[in-house]
Parts: structure tokens; sequence; C-alpha cells
């Protein structure tokens, strides 16, 4: 079964600051992975497999294509780079996990990895509060899919703050 991604490298490298020079298959699935994660919670599973659906088709257009232009794009951008980012100068292959050593400058350290990750995750709820400010004013007439998730359905969450956890 096809599945769609919501963006492309090409919106990475435009909207942040990931080098053109990095080979998709370094980050390819934490599009994915914050597709499914991060995208779907706030979809919900009905809208989500919509917009997938019409990607895989062809066919994603009017309302559907403004909302993933203007607001789903955004937040999985910044989503996508939260999820890769800790894992950028790794490489797992037969001999082992690797750290890439760069010729020309230095790595930096995992405070400065955790403080750009949190950045790319400000920026992500910045677009995800957007995105959910639009759907309380325009989902019950322009999304149906938005309210109509049932049984094992992901319910779109409306809410970009961690509470914590709840172990009682």
């Amino acid at each position: 079964m096809a599945k769609a991604l919501f963006i492309k490298k090409a919106d990475l490298v435009k909207n942040t600051a990931i080098s053109g020079n990095v080979d998709t298959d370094k980050f390819i699935q934490f599009i994915r992975l914050a597709q499914e994660i991060h995208i779907q919670n706030y979809l919900g599973t009905d809208l989500y497999n919509k917009i997938s659906n019409d990607i895989i088709a062809g066919n994603l257009t009017g309302n559907y294509l403004d909302l993933v232009n203007n607001f789903i794009q955004p937040m999985l951008i910044h989503f996508s780079m939260a999820e890769y980012l800790p894992f950028a100068s790794y490489t797992i292959a037969n001999g082992g996990v690797y750290r890439s050593e760069v010729s020309n400058g230095s790595t930096i350290s995992k405070e400065e990895v955790d403080f750009l990750v949190q950045k790319e995750r400000d920026y992500a709820n910045y677009y995800t509060n957007r995105f959910i400010d639009y759907m309380e004013s325009n989902a019950s007439t322009l999304f149906p899919e938005y309210y109509s998730n049932t049984n094992e359905d992901i319910s779109p969450d409306k809410d970009t703050i961690f509470h914590g956890w709840n172990l009682g």
C-alpha cells in the first residue's frame, strides 16, 4: 500500500537549517515518523486518511490543499526536524553504529543538539496552535472528517502542552 508524505525534501531545505546536500535516506524516515505520530495526533485518523488518500490519488484540492499548504506542512517540517536532529550525526551500517566526523567543522554537544531540538519543537508548537485555532473556527463546515473518528480511531488532540505523566 502506498503511503503519502505531506512534505518533500525541498520543504525542509527551504524552511529549516538543513543543508540541501543531506541525503534524503538520512531523514525520510523521520518525516514519516513525525507525520504518523504528531500530525495524525492533531488531525485525527479520518482527516489524516482523507488527506493521505487524496495525495496518493493526485486530487488534493480546495480547502484540503489550503489546509495542507498553510497549516499541516509548517507543523510537519518542524516536527520532522525535531525528530531528525538527535540522529543526524549517526550512521548505522553492517559494522555497527558510527558517529560521522566532519572535515571542516566540529561536532556539537548534546546540550547544543537539545537546544536545537527544543527550538524546532517551539516552532512546531507555534504552527500547531495556529492549526488548532483554524480548525476550531472552520472544521465543522470545511472538514467533516475532523469530527468523524470512532472506536479505535485517533481523535484530534487540541492541546500542544505536555501536562506530564498521570500515574494514578
